[in-house]
């Protein structure tokens, strides 16, 4: 993986971008837990401007479920990317999800090595397992290589190594591949496509962008093909800000069921 300049001052966000969008670790600092995570203040508000101001264009590209990201980004329902692309929903609200075979007998085993390393833990999703070990940084090589003992002969399925955590999926799932698929479609045909994410689950999306004209944004340090760089969330959620302000400075979000 080539080391690109650090870049932190990125150009002025342009109304005819496709902008995709990770969530842990780029939206939203990571939590000791998947389920400890908070939504910053006032994010929702610059999405929803965002979107606006893109037509519609903004999506966000995640390894996790579309059912967690809705509940997070609720009120908004967004074109979403889950589980590193095995999951999809478009624009048009179509879901898609790729089928993960022989899966069953691997959470069995990601089950059963987590009983034997303590402070390991165990995230189910759909045609995926993660593997975390946060909480137990000193496991993680033996898990992982347990875990690439386990797919050796599985070559439809594969390891993905993120912050603190292993996940097996398909081999044929990716942010790549989602970005691209959205690209093919309205409202992100024909635009300029930037992808913003932070670790190494990230770096097919910003091959596909970069290799269709756009820009990859890499959050936080460490090696990577991004063409840019910012150096943490708020940094992120900063710029997002005053870029909707300035793109869309007279929209008014739509009241809300609590509102």
């Amino acid at each position: 993986m080539p080391h690109r300049p650090t870049t932190e001052v990125l150009p002025p966000l342009s109304a005819d971008v496709a902008l995709f969008l990770d969530f842990d670790g780029t939206l939203a600092e990571i939590a000791p837990r998947p389920d400890a995570v908070s939504v910053p203040p006032g994010l929702i508000d610059t999405l929803q401007r965002l979107r606006h101001a893109l037509d519609g264009a903004l999506a966000v590209v995640s390894g996790r479920p579309l059912a967690q990201l809705d509940e997070l980004l609720h009120p908004l329902r967004l074109p979403l990317a889950g589980v590193h692309g095995v999951q999809r929903r478009s624009a048009d609200d179509q879901v898609q999800q790729l089928a993960a075979a022989a899966l069953e007998d691997v959470r069995a085993a990601v089950q059963a090595l987590a009983a034997r390393l303590p402070g390991l833990l165990v995230e189910h999703k759909p045609g995926a397992v993660a593997l975390h070990y946060r909480q137990a940084p000193e496991s993680g090589p033996q898990a992982e290589a347990a875990l690439r003992e386990l797919l050796a002969e599985r070559p439809q399925l594969a390891l993905l190594h993120g912050k603190m955590v292993l996940e097996v999926k398909p081999a044929q799932a990716s942010k790549g591949q989602a970005i691209r698929a959205f690209l093919r479609e309205p409202p992100f045909l024909g635009r300029r496509p930037l992808f913003v994410g932070d670790d190494m689950t990230d770096e097919d999306g910003f091959a596909a962008v970069q290799a269709a004209g756009g820009l990859g944004v890499k959050i936080g340090p460490g090696p990577s093909a991004a063409g840019a760089r910012l150096p943490d969330p708020a940094a992120l959620r900063d710029w997002l800000a005053r870029s909707a302000a300035r793109l869309a400075p007279a929209f008014s979000a739509p009241p809300t069921a609590a509102s």
